[in-house]
């Protein structure tokens, strides 16, 4: 993760420490002409899943070829010679945000092997529970590891399976590792597209002048003309190859709980998720917000970018006029050096700036989509006060995040986040709102076309707002000392 870090060289600060961040997105096309282009612009359209790294790998009839480089898809793949360096029919590609690794080009996907069956590459949306387990399992056993992902144990778990067909080796691979995973992989002749028993992370297939897509987000079809057919199944691994495609069912049947984080923040708001667009849905939970925790007010602000589609929906059902009273700079990147205490007070002002004819002398009402640690929240208060809001309501269009992630979200440690550490009225007090108010577990519920939710079974992946874990956490309850996601930071011993 990219870090300031202050004079004294030892405190570390990201502008953007109070948002949460997803690991990655994939994309693979397969029997196009253009295949490692259209990869590309696919690529484009997931950058909000992950911003450190992209990758490539096509394979060109006779061999593969790989381009992996740190930062934007724009800083690399937008040029020609890159395209031509990756010929081919078959491509996958990959952007990533790392929740377990550290940000170097070893660690980037698409990850690559020559294993005995051929040549595999592998990209992967999510995270592994019982992945820090499984590779301490085969260093001890002798395998070589390159890189600190969690991915990387696929890829041996398929080298070592001993199945006669490679979807059976990748099945088998599969049986072993537990969490969240969306997986697109490729060999010479195949396309690959897989995901977790759950569903909880997302991948879908669409269709280019015939040819197969699977991406994570309905998004990259539509940047590239392509037309969506389904969404993956949980639990489903589908192959493309010369003879069509192909669906292996290798898990018992299970309900399928997506993460509700797609919906309130990851996935863009153009995208389809599970049948629902996630801008309806996102006004919908504002909505929802606005009948559960009304205010008084002259005007509804977001937070923006991904607090607007949930103001939109509190204006409308409050009947509060919606205005846009901060003005986000889209052009600041997330290493921007800070070289003052006194510049990096005003750090949340390179991103956010107040609209004063908007804000003065107005009881506002802030809508945002979450709050982690509410370091940004409070400083966004405080600009609002100092563009002369007379009152400042804070509303969050999702419950209060009480619980860490561990399937892909890189969230802070339990004692980090707000919510798990005070109640409504003491966040209110840090972040210094004059009333402070989350929508609760259950309007998100309503807000996704449930009467309520299923304590037994729940219809979503909500453990962050429950507590309840849809997976074992088998490297978690491992190693209680480090409640980190998937502590792969460090080198296995």
């Amino acid at each position: 993760m990219s870090e300031t870090m202050d004079v004294s060289g030892d405190t570390p600060l990201d502008l953007e420490e109070d948002r949460l961040r997803e690991e990655c997105g994939v994309f693979g096309v397969y029997n196009h002409p253009d295949a490692a282009a259209i990869t590309a612009l696919g690529l484009h359209a997931l950058q909000h899943r992950g911003q450190e790294a992209a990758g490539i790998v096509s394979f060109d009839g006779k061999r593969f070829h790989s381009e992996r480089r740190l930062g934007l898809v724009g800083d690399t793949f937008s040029r020609r010679e890159v395209i031509d360096r990756l010929p081919g029919q078959i491509a996958v590609g990959h952007v990533r945000y790392s929740t377990t690794g550290e940000t170097i080009i070893r660690n980037v996907q698409p990850l690559f092997a020559e294993l005995n069956a051929g040549g595999f590459a592998i990209g992967h949306n999510g995270n592994l529970t019982n992945g820090l387990t499984l590779r301490r399992q085969l260093v001890r056993e002798g395998a070589m590891m390159q890189s600190t992902t969690d991915t990387e144990v696929i890829l041996h778990l398929v080298a070592r399976s001993h199945k006669g067909r490679f979807v059976d080796r990748f099945i088998d691979a599969l049986r072993e590792i537990e969490g969240a995973y969306s997986l697109v992989g490729m060999t010479n002749k195949k396309l690959i597209g897989a995901r977790d028993p759950l569903g909880i992370r997302p991948l879908v297939l669409g269709k280019l002048d015939g040819c197969p897509i699977l991406a994570s987000e309905t998004c990259a079809l539509d940047i590239i003309g392509a037309q969506y057919v389904r969404d993956i199944e949980n639990g489903e691994v589908i192959v493309f190859d010369e003879e069509g495609a192909h669906s292996y069912k290798p898990f018992p049947p299970m309900a399928a709980r997506p993460c509700i984080f797609e919906y309130i923040y990851f996935s863009r708001p153009d995208s389809i998720v599970g049948g629902r667009s996630v801008y309806d849905v996102r006004k919908t939970m504002g909505a929802e917000l606005a009948r559960e925790a009304p205010a008084s007010a002259d005007v509804i602000i977001p937070v923006p970018d991904s607090g607007v589609p949930a103001a939109i929906g509190y204006a409308q059902a409050s009947g509060i006029p919606f205005e846009m009273g901060i003005i986000r700079n889209h052009y600041v990147g997330r290493t921007f050096i800070q070289p003052t205490q006194a510049i990096r007070e005003l750090g949340v002002r390179l991103k956010h700036a107040p609209n004063r004819a908007v804000v003065e002398g107005k009881r506002i009402v802030l809508i945002d989509d979450s709050l982690v640690r509410g370091t940004t929240s409070k400083k966004i208060v405080q600009m609002m006060r100092d563009a002369g809001a007379k009152e400042v309501h804070f509303r969050i269009a999702s419950p209060p995040i009480t619980h860490p992630d561990y399937y892909g979200i890189d969230t802070p440690e339990k004692e980090k986040l707000l919510a798990a550490n005070h109640d409504v009225e003491g966040i209110r007090a840090i972040i210094g709102a004059d009333s402070l108010a989350f929508i609760s577990v259950e309007g998100i519920y309503r807000a996704m076309g449930f009467e309520k939710r299923d304590p037994l079974k729940p219809q979503f992946t909500d453990h962050c707002f429950t507590g309840n874990y849809p997976t074992p956490l088998t490297d978690r309850n491992a190693q209680d000392s480090s409640p980190r996601q998937l502590s792969l930071l460090a080198e296995a011993s």
